[in-house]
């Protein structure tokens, strides 16, 4: 009996783990099915729920140019018109490329909508990250990151670190005609934060460590959500278990040697010090800030350098004109300060107009928390809906030639402002741009007085829907005069 009891009990362990999940995935398709047939709604917006389970997503995520919106919304938009129903990342949805519902949406957030990302997310991000976290947690954990990019502005070191790590990157290219400038640019923009919250440079044994866990922690963020050993995915989430482990390393040091009152050398010190958090939070929104340096604040500035090689030539010249004139007021070698960076006019309207082309968030995720009534069409409680942001910066009824890209646009119409939504808006809204503002306008003014470069003729950022370059934009560079 025991040898019978011993060879069977696998296969019951087996019959009741296959039990479970048919229980769980069952569970899960009736509430599916209660949410879409429940209560018949007269006033959904038309559209298509496409193939059973899958839907329209495949569909829906198929690469594009993210300066346009793509064939499945192009076709949607003009059969259906700009908001309509769906059946995407397993839930039916409701996608709005109107401007109205989309600041409708924003700005009911927590209120009338909640955020609600994929499930696979939450292991790579962490439930405490700003992406995920809603109500008290969230206004927390912003307000920490909104005093970091206070802090960085106020302290001359963040603008000689942002300066010599700029001299540092122009001088290292100097040797070569071809480089893949995202690859380069991600690493210098998570270079500076490294700098910032740890106090560390990132050729030091720990800096080059952080730098390694977190190139594997982006690449699972960006892949199909397969938790399967050797997937970019599971490698992720254990990157950012590593990742984690490596910053409690450092507090558990700073408590031990006691550093904490009246200590500001980086940030991780000011969050200790200052703010009451937990590990896991304070884990959380160290990775948040460099989740943002290494990804958006670098793809942005892969997309300025693109747009700029495609514009006519009036673009740069006018940016390379106010970029001289502000260092030929300055002394050989001398650092850039805030009072240049509010001289830079031209290249906030460059960086926005990069913004409204380019497309680095083309949409969000969020659920109607109640029925939710918007002009003629109700939206129901529990349904996915995906303001797509990418629909109204390319929308010809809102921007004349949508596809050309003008900064002077931004000078041209004083609502410019409120015709775009590139970085969310609302409670949610991004709370680290004038930083990477700050960091981008600093790098163009190096990069443009020192190099001309020119793009292959292939290469095109293309949605994902996150924003990703054929080749790693390969430029082909030249240097100029040398000008620090």
């Amino acid at each position: 009996m025991e040898v019978i009891s011993g060879s069977f009990s696998p296969m019951i362990i087996i019959v009741l783990a296959l039990s479970f999940a048919i229980l769980i995935i069952s569970h899960s398709l009736l509430k599916l099915f209660v949410i879409t047939t429940s209560t018949p709604n007269p006033n959904l917006p038309p559209g298509c729920m496409g193939f059973p389970f899958v839907g329209e997503t495949l569909s829906f995520l198929k690469p594009h140019h993210s300066n346009s919106i793509g064939t499945f919304l192009q076709h949607h938009c003009s059969r259906y018109g700009k908001v309509f129903k769906s059946h995407l990342f397993g839930w039916p949805a409701i996608v709005s490329c109107d401007r109205e519902l989309n600041i409708f949406i924003l700005q009911n957030d927590d209120k009338l909508f909640k955020v609600s990302y994929p499930k696979a997310m939450h292991g790579i991000l962490g439930s405490n990250s700003l992406i995920i976290a809603a109500g008290h947690t969230h206004r927390k954990l912003r307000n920490v990151v909104v005093s970091f990019t206070s802090w960085c502005k106020s302290r001359p070191t963040f603008l000689h670190s942002l300066h010599s790590l700029s001299i540092s990157l122009m001088d290292s290219w100097r040797s070569q005609t071809q480089l893949l400038f995202c690859k380069q640019v991600k690493l210098f923009a998570l270079s500076v934060m490294v700098k910032e919250l740890f106090g560390i440079e990132a050729k030091e044994s720990i800096g080059s460590k952080i730098l390694k866990e977190f190139e594997t922690y982006m690449k699972g963020f960006v892949s199909l959500p397969l938790k399967l050993p050797g997937t970019p995915y599971s490698k992720a989430v254990k990157a950012r278990e590593r990742l984690s482990y490596i910053v409690k390393e450092m507090m558990r040091e700073r408590r031990r040697r006691g550093l904490l009152e009246g200590n500001d050398e980086d940030f991780l010190q000011v969050i200790m010090s200052n703010w009451k958090l937990s590990d896991e939070e304070i884990v959380s929104v160290v990775l948040d800030i460099l989740l943002g340096g290494y990804e958006t604040t670098a793809t942005l500035m892969g997309l300025i350098i693109y747009f700029l090689s495609h514009s006519p030539p009036n673009v740069l010249a006018k940016l390379k004109e106010e970029h001289q004139a502000i260092r030929f007021g300055k002394r050989n070698g001398e650092c850039l300060n805030l009072e240049d960076y509010k001289q830079m006019e031209f290249t906030c309207n460059v960086i926005f107009e990069a913004m409204r082309c380019g497309n680095v968030v083309k949409f969000l995720h969020r659920e109607a928390l109640t029925d939710v009534k918007f002009k003629d069409i109700v939206i129901p409680c529990g349904w996915k809906v995906h303001p797509v942001f990418s629909a109204i910066h390319l929308d010809p009824t809102i921007h004349p030639n949508p596809q050309h890209f003008n900064p002077w646009r931004w000078t041209d119409d004083k609502d410019m402002s409120k015709k775009v939504t590139p970085f969310g808006g609302g409670p949610r809204l991004c709370p680290g741009i004038e930083l990477a503002k700050l960091e981008i306008a600093f790098f163009l003014h190096h990069f443009v007085l020192n190099y001309r470069w020119k793009t292959r003729e292939d290469e095109c950022p293309l949605a994902y829907p996150y924003v990703k370059f054929k080749r790693d934009l390969v430029l082909e560079i030249e240097p100029l005069q040398l000008l620090k």
